[in-house]
């Protein structure tokens, strides 16, 4: 029996829930663009201001199912903000496109919900169903302009390569179940080396693969990141695969699968192939949308240092240096697809090279935060990339991973250069001096000014942010009923 203590613990995702309700029920009463809008970011913001109000109830194991914990906590926040942030840029993407854009916002807050699931995910049920929540909204999210054909496209491949994954999911979930007779994460440390948990963990960390975009399961990146519209490419690069992240650290540190020699040597490679095929696939690239896709499976092998090294410098160390990553890359990336999105016309998309020639002469602002973003994505110094890879350079010393800190040096040089290349396209004089666009988008503007702010603040002043992290993956408090 679930307790009131226990619904309290779950509030963030409960009151998201009921947003979502609200949101399509003025939908199906009165279609309104901006109504449909206000009422999401309302929500969110509702949602966030839970968070602090259930702190001090956590960690709480609610049913065998669900672990609210601190390190649950501090990722919802940062989905909810990048939700959030995702909602603004959409607003202004879709406001000067024709057509019905209400939906946009219900399926928005359907993806957090998701993965606000998937972070507080304690068994393999929950693990399937905060997945699927999330990756159903983002099929429709992908595929939304349905008079882009290229769009449709990016939105039939990510569903099939993502049915495929969800098959080797469930396959590997049955042998494991077989094998231990549990789906409890902190129940399966029992039997973690036996042949078919290894295998099943396996067939495990092929789907988490494909969800992530690591090597070899990449090759739907850049086409999707490319087809679907940018604000929806921004959420997709950083909510969707942080919440696997999540989800992933704290499936391998409570079922100790990590402890096992084939599934962290098999970890370590597809992170070193990641970082460097990532990086190389990114060089002759002239789209920045298809950049920043091959750049992001450069990204989540940097991320996968974290996991790997965790069973060496603890799990609550891993955790803090993929959070603080994760909160890096979620700054930089949106304020990357920011700038596509405000630079965007109503016909189409500003995502080649040469429709960033001379931006610092035409738009210097969004040339600024464009060339900080990117930079910050580099690890340049003074920046939150640079801090981020800190944390994940010093985990992977502590754990002694060389081969994946060599990979992590030499895929940052590699990044290094295409961003630069960029940031050159910009300072480019331009043939022809543009007119000005007429309409401010006001509001992604000032998300972008923010944006700005937390790149730096994180890479000039990282402590008071850092001090809100230290997230424990720890034993929970039971419920009531458990107890």
């Amino acid at each position: 029996m679930i307790t009131t203590t226990d619904l309290l613990a779950l509030l963030p995702l409960i009151v998201l829930s009921a947003v979502a309700v609200i949101v399509m029920l003025a939908i199906a009463v009165h279609r309104n663009h901006r109504l449909a809008f206000l009422l999401t970011v309302a929500g969110i913001l509702i949602s966030l201001i839970t968070v602090p109000l259930v702190s001090d109830l956590v960690p709480r194991l609610i049913t065998p199912l669900v672990l609210v914990d601190r390190y649950a906590l501090v990722f919802t926040v940062m989905a909810y903000a990048a939700g959030l942030v995702a909602a603004v840029l959409c607003w202004e993407y879709f406001r000067v496109r024709e057509g019905h854009q209400e939906e946009v916002y219900l399926l928005i807050l359907t993806a957090l919900l998701g993965a606000g699931v998937l972070a507080a995910a304690h068994h393999f049920a929950s693990f399937f169903l905060g997945l699927e929540i999330l990756s159903v909204s983002l099929f429709a999210l992908i595929a939304y302009p349905l008079r882009e054909i290229r769009a449709l496209e990016a939105g039939i491949k990510y569903l099939v390569l993502s049915g495929v994954a969800s098959a080797f999911l469930l396959f590997g979930m049955a042998l494991v179940y077989a094998e231990t007779g549990t789906m409890e994460f902190a129940v399966l440390g029992g039997r973690p080396g036996t042949f078919p948990s290894v295998i099943g963990t396996i067939l495990i960390l092929v789907a988490v693969g494909f969800k992530l975009s690591l090597v070899p399961f990449h090759l739907w990146t850049a086409d999707v990141y490319q087809g679907a519209p940018a604000p929806i490419t921004a959420l997709l690069a950083t909510v969707s695969k942080g919440s696997v992240f999540i989800l992933l650290l704290r499936y391998g540190l409570e079922s100790g699968v990590f402890r096992v020699p084939v599934v962290s040597v098999l970890l370590a490679l597809i992170a070193v192939v990641s970082m460097l095929v990532g990086n190389f696939l990114a060089l002759r690239q002239n789209n920045v949308k298809r950049i920043l896709a091959y750049s992001s499976i450069g990204h989540m092998g940097y991320l996968l240092v974290a996991p790997v090294a965790a069973n060496v410098v603890g799990g609550n160390l891993a955790a803090e240096a993929l959070l603080v990553y994760l909160a890096a890359y979620f700054a930089m990336t949106l304020a990357a697809f920011g700038v596509v999105t405000v630079m965007s016309p109503a016909d189409r998309e500003a995502e080649e090279l040469d429709d960033y020639t001379g931006l610092f002469w035409t738009r210097p602002w969004l040339a600024t935060v464009f060339s900080v973003a990117l930079l910050s994505l580099a690890g340049i110094p003074l920046t939150a990339g640079f801090i981020g890879k800190f944390y994940l350079f010093t985990a992977g010393s502590h754990g002694a991973l060389w081969m994946l800190l060599g990979a992590l040096i030499i895929g940052s040089g590699l990044g290094l250069y295409y961003y630069i290349r960029i940031v050159f396209q910009m300072a480019q004089a331009p043939a022809a001096l543009q007119a000005r666009p007429k309409a401010r988008p006001v509001g992604a503007h000032l998300v972008l000014a923010i944006l700005l702010l937390l790149i730096f603040g994180l890479g000039v002043y990282p402590a008071p942010f850092i001090d809100l992290l230290h997230p424990e993956i720890n034993v929970p408090k039971q419920s009531a009923a458990q107890q």
